[in-house]
Parts: C-alpha cells; sequence; structure tokens
C-alpha cells in the first residue's frame, strides 16, 4: 500500500481555494500586525485562486503589478488591494476592535 504524501504548501493551498478558509487565514495574517506577514497570506490565497496571471485578468492589474504589490516590500494601494481581494471572491471589510464597543448606548441629540 503507498502513500500519498503531500507538502505542507500544498496542503495550505488546497485548503485556502476554500473562501471561508482564505478569508480566516488573511485576518490571522492581519492580526500578526506584519505587513511581511499579511502579504506572504496573500501571496499564498493568490497562488490557490490560479496565480498571479489569473488573478492579473480577472482583477484588471498588469501580472507585474501584483508580483510588486505582493513582494516582501510590496506596499499595495487600497484599490489594488481590494481589486486582487475582488477577483478572489473576497472583501475588505472593517470591524469593531471590542465586539462589546459595537453597541452604542448613547441617545441622538434632540
Amino acid at each position: 500500500m503507498t502513500h500519498k504524501t503531500t507538502s505542507y504548501q500544498q496542503d495550505l493551498i488546497n485548503s485556502l481555494k476554500d473562501p471561508n478558509e482564505a478569508a480566516a487565514y488573511l485576518n490571522a495574517a492581519i492580526e500578526e500586525g506584519d505587513r511581511s506577514v499579511f502579504l506572504l497570506a496573500l501571496r499564498n490565497v493568490a497562488e490557490a485562486h490560479g496565480g498571479m496571471g489569473v488573478l492579473a485578468e480577472k482583477s484588471h492589474l498588469s501580472r507585474e503589478n501584483l508580483y510588486r504589490m505582493l513582494s516582501q516590500q510590496g506596499n499595495p494601494e487600497i484599490k489594488s488591494l481590494y481589486a486582487l481581494l475582488q477577483a478572489m471572491g473576497l472583501r475588505l471589510a472593517i470591524e469593531p476592535k471590542n465586539r462589546s464597543t459595537a453597541v452604542f448606548d448613547h441617545q441622538p441629540s434632540q
């Protein structure tokens, strides 16, 4: 009986094809607070969604621009990040840091 083995990277890329897994992975990377960690996570999700060539076409960004923005020194503009996330079936969302502060206790001024 032979066992097929896959590398961690292959398993990761396969799991990131699921939008829920990709979103959780990117959110965890953001929580790290390190831009290079987030960009690495974004590169992995991009690979899971067909790679730079496919995403360049879907996002209407050049392939070179995608490679540059996702490099370790990358600094993507918000509109480029938004286009890339859209091409991967994801979206950017903002949430309160502390969910309990999401409930407003004040009454509107009269």
